[in-house]
């Protein structure tokens, strides 16, 4: 994903997404305890499996070898004048990675078309071979799915009646309609993003295990309307004061309520929040925080804000009058500082930083967080996978750091520093080649999202599944083994299909947090900028009235009620 510092347009991906949840606490009287919570299920992230093997079906003879082609082809027995032309896409996949304790399969075709259509494409159960030069066609096996309308760029089908879990499977794609051929990416073709995919996702079976929650207090209840425009550049603001640093209450180890100089709690997670501001409301970054709180009512924890390499005002002056307040109000600060220009469009590389340039942006920087003298999250360029124009990766993890340890030599100690990733799976091969080393990193953050039909998918991922996947990836390859986890950004889109799926979603929130208990802390994106909003579009949090609930109802949970921190 693409961020142009206060806010981003993200570009769509193959594969889950990330893009990958946040909430706050009120204070009063907590009462710590012990409850033994029930989660049948753990969900998985899509496996994103390329196809084995592919060919077109045909008895043109002129089609040649169709099984070492970049392309396949589909069209309807009379075929561009040929009343004996018909062509089928057959497409083989070996599928070896689903766990034995899997339910709940879901599986999706994916293969991508250059063109738009107005012809109706069924994915079919196939008996025939997709490694064979030229087989010819056949009558189709069971109707799986349809599409009506193809169009340009990348087609699914939902083919979970045929694939059941590990196995060799094969679909075929028949086309009706209209009576010429379309082309589709095959294996051959050069971009391994244009291949055909098959994505999997599932559920697979969890004993109970005891959570540790608190009991929630009463929430204050501020009031005013929200804000979810796209935030632009705001104008310098003088810093006030720094805050008054609170000091931890005391807690015996283990028990809930204590927090780590790492700001890790004893147990539960942190309720976080990034919202936007605008120009009409005076770039006020403060009121676009409390006006989501007056609807939720409740404080949030962590205060998530995006700053730039400027220098100067609201965009690189930070923490700002606003952040100021809100630590002086108990929040916490999480500042994700990303090496461009708001307000010029200028981007870094990351060998500028590294080069010294701009030492004197670091270090005063590094002075103002010194000063704040309370904890604070930082982050440094925010989904670096996603930024190529920066350098590769080894410059990141230099950049990265260097700035690290100018921090250190500034004495800005109380910077927690937390890595976050997209946490998409078509980049899971770069991010040990990413991670800075467990000594320069405090905190593994990562952004998943449901997109839904925002990014041109229809899969409509539950919490657990949207949460699950780069969470088990990292226990697999001990990628910051030891380190508390952070959902950076979350968010879901609605369902138009569905007008309670998007409340239900986040009503189930809590549950998925406590089936992933190394994330410590969750903060929502709520901006319509996350995606191009549309009548089948929004991932605000706020968007209607159920959805609203939805998260209201989220943020009550004993889990996200932290007796710290916004709570106070």
């Amino acid at each position: 994903m693409t961020r142009h510092g206060l806010h981003r347009i993200r570009r769509f991906r193959p594969g889950p997404r990330r893009k990958a949840i946040a909430i706050g606490v009120v204070g009063g009287s907590v009462v710590a305890g012990i409850v033994a919570t029930m989660m049948p299920l753990l969900a998985s992230d899509d496996l994103s499996i390329q196809a084995a093997a592919d060919t077109t079906a045909t008895a043109v003879t002129q089609d040649g070898d169709n099984a070492a082609k970049a392309t396949l082809a589909t069209c309807p027995a009379r075929c561009d004048g040929n009343p004996r032309g018909g062509r089928e896409a057959v497409i083989e996949f070996a599928v070896t990675s689903v766990p034995a304790a899997a339910v709940n399969v879901r599986a999706t075709l994916r293969v991508h078309a250059w063109q738009q259509f107005p012809a109706t494409v069924t994915a079919h159960a196939s008996p025939l071979s997709a490694r064979q030069a030229r087989p010819a066609p056949v009558p189709a096996g069971a109707a799986l799915a349809t599409a009506t309308g193809v169009t340009k760029g990348v087609n699914e089908w939902d083919v979970s009646k045929l694939v059941t879990g590990n196995g060799t499977w094969t679909v075929s794609l028949a086309q009706a309609g209209l009576e010429t051929r379309i082309y589709w990416a095959s294996t051959e073709n050069r971009d391994p993003e244009l291949r055909p995919r098959l994505l999997i996702s599932y559920d697979i079976g969890a004993r109970p295990s005891p959570i540790t929650t608190t009991r929630p207090a009463p929430p204050p209840s501020p009031s005013a309307s929200p804000t979810t425009a796209a935030p632009k550049p705001s104008p310098t603001i003088a810093p006030t004061r720094t805050p008054t640093p609170t000091a931890s209450p005391t807690v015996p180890p283990g028990e809930c309520g204590a927090v780590s100089d790492k700001l890790v709690p004893s147990c539960g997670a942190w309720w976080g929040m990034y919202s936007p501001t605008v120009a009409a409301g005076g770039w006020n970054h403060g009121k676009a925080i409390t006006d989501v709180e007056a609807q939720v009512g409740r404080k949030f924890d962590i205060v998530h804000r995006y700053h730039d390499f400027s220098n100067a005002g609201s965009n690189g002056a930070f923490p700002d009058a606003y952040e100021q307040q809100q630590m002086r109000e108990g929040r916490l600060m999480f500042f994700a500082w990303e090496s461009r220009n708001f307000s010029t469009g200028t981007t870094l590389t990351w060998a500028d930083v590294y080069s010294g340039r701009y030492d004197a942006t670091i270090d005063a920087v590094a002075g103002r967080i010194r000063a704040a003298g309370v904890p604070v999250f930082m982050g440094f360029d925010h989904e670096p996978e996603d930024d190529p124009a920066k350098g590769s990766d080894v410059d990141f993890v230099r950049a990265w750091r260097y700035v690290y340890e100018r921090f250190a030599k500034a004495g800005a100690d109380n910077a927690v520093w937390v890595w976050t990733m997209m946490g998409w799976s078509g980049h899971y091969s770069r991010y040990a080649g990413l991670y800075p080393g467990d000594r320069y990193v405090d905190w593994v953050a990562y952004d998943p999202y449901n997109f839904h039909v925002c990014t041109g998918s229809t899969v409509w991922k539950s919490p657990s599944t949207t949460v699950g996947g780069f969470y088990r990836w990292l226990d697999e390859h001990g990628i910051g083994a030891s380190k508390p986890r952070m959902l950076a950004e979350f968010g879901t889109n609605f369902n138009s299909a569905d007008p309670g799926a998007k409340q239900r979603w986040f009503q189930e929130f809590p549950a998925a947090l406590k089936a992933h208990p190394k994330v410590k802390a969750a903060i929502y994106f709520n901006s319509p900028g996350v995606t191009s909003s549309s009548a089948t579009c929004n991932m605000t949090m706020n968007h209607d009235p159920s959805a609203l609930a939805g998260f209201t109802r989220a943020g009550q949970d004993g889990y996200l009620r932290q007796p710290t921190g916004g709570s106070r």
